[in-house]
């Protein structure tokens, strides 16, 4: 059988006009995993192939979790593509963490026929349905000459205002059709600047504080917006708090950091929020997460004199009501408030101090319970910090382990850290892959539970076809650590679906080709960590923890 396409057509498909408008906007990777839903895209990307690589997943979990991660590395919409059905609903792991996390991102959905839609033919699912509430735009395209008109459309709302992800549905038979209207780029547009009236009064609420704390979190921190509230910071001598898993938009080695605002919080931390009586907000949405339960910022009317910056205007004022708000960017909020003209010696010094000798005693690592075996993760966490470049990515999922990376490991510089701040398992390995492949001259290093890692293992045969060079970090307690956590605290040993049985993790990945060892004792981590950054490639360690210690200081009886 002789299989045709268009190529020849005097109009180009609308395949093809989709992959002209990725080029226009820069694209140069996509992540998929092929479906014959869309193969003329397929075609039209191996005629550019010397432009856009594509890189191809083994579960479209992973790659919409590579796509989600590429998009918070560069601040451009990361692009992934599935089949219809299975595809799409395994993909959608993707689009929630890029929705929570505001991250952009497009997803492409092979579909159906449009003469077929209603039928419930295979694998039909109503997209606009299915992800209406999770993305921030769902589309179906169905005339090919508005495909330009959609992708662009597309590429603007995945990074106007609050960054999030959006899903173009692509009907087999419209991807084929001819399209009369050329591939053309979004319009830019020009960011909006806090007024100079408002910035006064922002001034003068500053002035008058005694314990303020900056919070900082969310997307979109360009290395200039980094680099003023930085400034901001320590002209103001102020302390910073980061938000869950937003620990590197701030050097944590600043006289100002104070720690994150998170799931297993510094009590210290937790206590100053409760007690400051200024809360100047950038970028972040102020989540339950940062508020414990809005018990440390009250909804809807807070205890302190709340200021929020964010680029949403609905998310100022949508669960707290601030006593000023803007709906700016967080790179024109940084620089407005590093203008500010700083008092010559602020009220709150030794706030500030206090804040961060909490901060460094949090960190220190704790002493070790003499009934603990295996693996002390603390000084495993630290370690790899002080063995690693400040530019070194770490990535992680979900789980307790988390806990420890979070707390003993130092983020030092921007675009260090990929997270979800979704909580969802899995999306270490995928993230590293994409961050390897971003910044292949990087250190990557992957910190994954057993269960997080069991999630998406198949990712390490992605990471070997295109080379990436990333160490992951298997941390063994056999068991989903949180669960277990939650379970001991309500239903007392009386343990349920908790239990993981694994594979041999170093089998496992030396069939991949990846260097791997099993460290079951802490004085052997730091060798085998050395091993792993000196091999050229793919290296897994995995570290076999204690069980009981389900927490840094907490231990199951």
């Amino acid at each position: 059988m002789t299989l045709t396409h268009t190529s020849q057509s005097p109009s180009p498909t609308a395949g093809r006009v989709l992959v002209d408008s990725l080029r226009l906007h820069g694209v140069d990777r996509v992540f998929c995993v092929p479906g014959e839903s869309y193969l003329e895209v397929l075609d039209a990307l191996h005629d550019v192939s010397h432009e856009i690589e594509l890189v191809v997943a083994k579960h479209e979990g992973g790659a919409a979790n590579m796509a989600e991660a590429d998009g918070k590395l560069t601040g451009r919409p990361g692009i992934c593509m599935v089949t219809r059905g299975p595809g799409a609903t395994q993909a959608s792991v993707g689009v929630h963490t890029a929705q929570q996390d505001s991250t952009p991102m497009i997803l492409f959905i092979g579909q159906i026929a449009s003469d077929q839609t209603g039928r419930d033919v295979f694998q039909e699912v109503d997209y606009v349905s299915m992800f209406g509430k999770l993305a921030k735009w769902v589309v179906e395209v169905s005339d090919a000459s508005r495909m330009a008109e959609i992708v662009a459309r597309a590429f603007h709302v995945a990074v106007s205002g609050r960054p999030g992800p959006v899903v173009v549905a692509l009907p087999e038979d419209v991807l084929v059709a001819q399209a009369t209207i050329a591939a053309h780029r979004s319009t830019v547009l020009e960011a909006a600047q806090a007024s100079a009236s408002s910035m006064h009064k922002v001034h003068a609420r500053l002035a008058a504080a005694r314990k303020p704390l900056l919070m900082v979190g969310g997307s979109g921190w360009t290395d200039d917006a980094i680099r003023d509230i930085k400034d901001f910071a320590a002209r103001w001598n102020m302390p910073v708090a980061c938000t869950f898993r937003r620990q590197d938009i701030v050097d944590n080695r600043l006289p100002q950091y104070a720690g994150h605002l998170s799931l297993g919080m510094n009590p210290a931390l937790r206590e100053r929020l409760l007690a400051a009586d200024l809360v100047l907000a950038v970028g972040t949405r102020i989540t339950d997460v940062a508020s414990d339960n809005y018990t440390l910022v009250a909804a809807p009317n807070p205890q302190q004199t709340l200021i929020h910056f964010h680029p949403e205007a609905q998310e100022v004022g949508r669960v707290f009501r601030p006593e000023i708000g803007f709906e700016v960017s967080v790179a024109a909020a940084a620089s407005s408030l590093a203008a500010l003209p700083a008092p010559a010696a602020p009220a709150w010094d030794g706030w500030t101090a206090s804040a961060r000798d909490a901060y460094l005693t949090f960190s220190a690592v704790p002493p070790r319970d003499a009934k603990a075996t295996g693996v002390d993760l603390a000084v495993a966490m630290r370690q790899m910090r002080e063995a690693l470049p400040i530019d070194a990515i770490v990535t992680n999922g979900a789980g307790n382990y988390a806990v420890w990376l979070h707390r003993f490991f130092e983020y030092r510089a921007p675009r260090t850290e990929l997270a979800p701040t979704c909580g969802a398992m899995g999306y270490g390995l995928p993230a590293a892959i994409a961050a390897s492949l971003r910044h292949p001259g990087r250190k990557v290093v992957c910190v994954a539970g057993d269960g997080c890692f069991l999630m998406y293992p198949q990712e390490l045969a992605t990471a070997a076809q295109y080379g990436a060079q990333l160490i992951v970090i298997v941390v063994n307690n056999g068991m989903y650590g949180t669960i277990r956590m939650h379970q001991e605290k309500h239903y007392p040993n009386r343990i349920s679906g908790t239990k993981i049985v694994g594979p041999d993790y170093v089998a496992l990945a030396q069939s991949f080709g990846a260097q791997a060892e099993r460290v079951t004792r802490t004085e052997d981590f730091a060798g085998a960590f050395s091993r792993a950054q000196a091999h050229a490639g793919l290296a897994l360690l995995e570290l076999v923890t204690d069980p009981l210690q389900i927490l840094p200081t907490v231990r199951i009886n």
